[in-house]
């Protein structure tokens, strides 16, 4: 670890003596909470003040064969939506394994939107000071490759094989003692941990795939648990109210981590808290111990000052677009903070030189990505209400687009209306379509819903993605060759990893 600060153990802050303050800046919320937050520990420090992309299918024929073959096998299993709720198959898969997971620290990401470009930011980070890193995330944009990240790069096809096919006895054994056989998200997750473990890394950045306590992902006891915010999403498993999805996210909360929370709804956050003081964890909010303090757009993306921490990191260059993805930066930032330690044991911020450079190699395949101009055309894989909401914010802050066609593909079991709803100021009109997975919402269904919500003569349908595309191209470049017409390709991150093969990425 390069350019850290010192360890100065007779600097650390007393948490007692803030808990007034924290009450007296919480007076307008639910008093409740207050009490809650008077009573965990928190981070308070003294101290003052782009990159990979997506892989494309492998050019050697046989590492191809060989790479389809193992999709052909993991396709043979449930699929991510299909779900028994439990960590009992991927905990015997640990076990037969020698615990991998148990080999190196991690960080355990949760919330229902943003974690991705947060887990990317703080690989990012974690490299930058020299540590080998390890990133799963999900689902992925254009290959499952992607899921499993070293050093910052996707792992390779023929590793990615390799890793398969060394555990793939292993998962054989477990598949024949459970009642139901591994999962794919279980097998990816097996594989992730043992590819970490045998690479071996410094520290693994891991994303849950949907919840937290019974997630495939929380056979890991993190030093750190991040939860991004949480809204509504997979309702029919999670909960109907952010208070009751914050019960099952709260479960990658362990004993005595430490917790960087983003700003929360008031139930969430009361739940997330509670947890957190059960289990003598230590917490960092955002908007108290760490958040933004200014942001600027600027070309190609924007410029943030953020308080961290260990004090205020200034001039920081990310290449990613939007208010959210600042409000990501800062999470980011303070649970690198945390994992080094600083606002506990060091009370120094982070080296800024290492932290700019990091900041500005980020990149976020699929969110608010650009790519192609004349007209210009921009993928985000936005897929539920408050991910639409923060997608047309930031692309009416960024784009200044006259005209702006959308093309969505949503997946039937979204709130599409809620998404839809969500883009219909921003859309002069929208083509509606449908991507290749067996999820995918059909395009006449989801066509009926978006004309309740834009109206008939805004609603074109094109069930096929490349016609879609041609149709909104057209329609964007109706107003001349010098208009600002745009199109925004959304819904569902399949949609957006499709569309990026047919425009030529990847």
């Amino acid at each position: 670890m390069s350019d850290l600060p010192p360890h100065d153990s007779s600097a650390q802050p007393d948490p007692v003596d803030s808990f007034e303050e924290i009450i007296a800046a919480e007076t307008g919320r639910d008093p409740d909470l207050a009490v809650i937050e008077a009573g965990s520990r928190t981070l308070r420090t003294q101290g003052g003040p782009p990159g990979a992309d997506v892989p494309a299918r492998p050019a050697d024929p046989e590492a191809d064969m060989a790479l389809r073959e193992v999709e052909a096998e993991l396709a043979t299993r449930w699929g991510e939506t299909k779900l028994e709720p439990s960590v009992s198959r991927i905990a015997a898969l640990m076990d037969v394994l020698g615990e991998p997971q148990r080999s190196y620290p991690s960080i355990h990401i949760t919330g229902t939107n943003g974690k991705t470009s947060t887990a990317r930011m703080i690989e990012a980070l974690l490299g930058a000071f020299e540590l080998r890193t390890g990133r799963y995330t999900s689902p992925h944009v254009q290959s499952i490759t992607e899921r499993i990240s070293l050093d910052g790069a996707p792992m390779g096809s023929e590793r990615f094989v390799e890793t398969y096919r060394d555990i793939k006895p292993y998962i054989e054994m477990v598949d024949g003692q459970q009642e139901f056989r591994l999962s794919f998200f279980e097998v990816l997750t097996g594989m992730a941990y043992a590819a970490f473990a045998d690479a071996p890394v410094d520290v693994a950045v891991v994303e849950v795939g949907m919840g937290g306590s019974w997630d495939a992902t929380n056979v890991i006891d993190a030093d750190v648990a991040v939860v991004t915010p949480i809204d509504l999403d997979h309702t029919d498993r999670l909960g109907t109210t952010p208070g009751e999805i914050a019960g099952e996210k709260a479960g990658i909360v362990k004993q005595d981590a430490t917790v960087i929370l983003a700003q929360q709804p008031v139930d969430a956050a009361q739940v997330l808290l509670k947890k957190a003081v059960e289990v003598d964890a230590t917490v960092a909010r955002e908007g108290l111990e760490f958040g933004v303090v200014g942001r600027q757009v600027a070309v190609g993306g924007q410029l943030l000052t953020l308080r961290g921490l260990g004090g205020e990191y200034e001039e920081l260059f990310l290449p990613l677009h939007g208010a959210y993805q600042a409000h990501n930066a800062a999470v980011a930032l303070a649970a690198v903070e945390a994992f080094f330690g600083v606002g506990s044991q060091r009370p120094e911020p982070l080296d800024i030189d290492t932290v700019r450079k990091a900041f500005a190699s980020v990149a976020s395949p699929g969110r608010l990505e650009v790519v192609r101009r004349s007209p210009t055309v921009v993928l985000d894989a936005a897929h539920n209400p408050a991910g639409a909401r923060a997608t047309a914010d930031a692309v009416s802050e960024v784009f200044d687009f006259s005209r702006l066609i959308g093309v969505v593909g949503a997946s039937g079991d979204k709130n599409v209306r809620g998404l839809l709803e969500a883009f219909e100021p921003i859309f002069a009109e929208v083509v509606i379509t449908q991507n290749s997975s067996h999820r995918a919402m059909d395009a006449d269904e989801l066509a009926a819903i978006a004309v309740e919500v834009f109206g008939d003569e805004r609603v074109q349908v094109e069930p096929r993605l490349d016609d879609a595309l041609e149709a909104a191209i057209t329609l964007a470049e109706e107003e001349g060759e010098y208009a600002g017409g745009g199109v925004l390709v959304t819904g569902s991150v399949i949609t957006v990893g499709e569309a990026r093969l047919l425009l030529g990425r990847g």
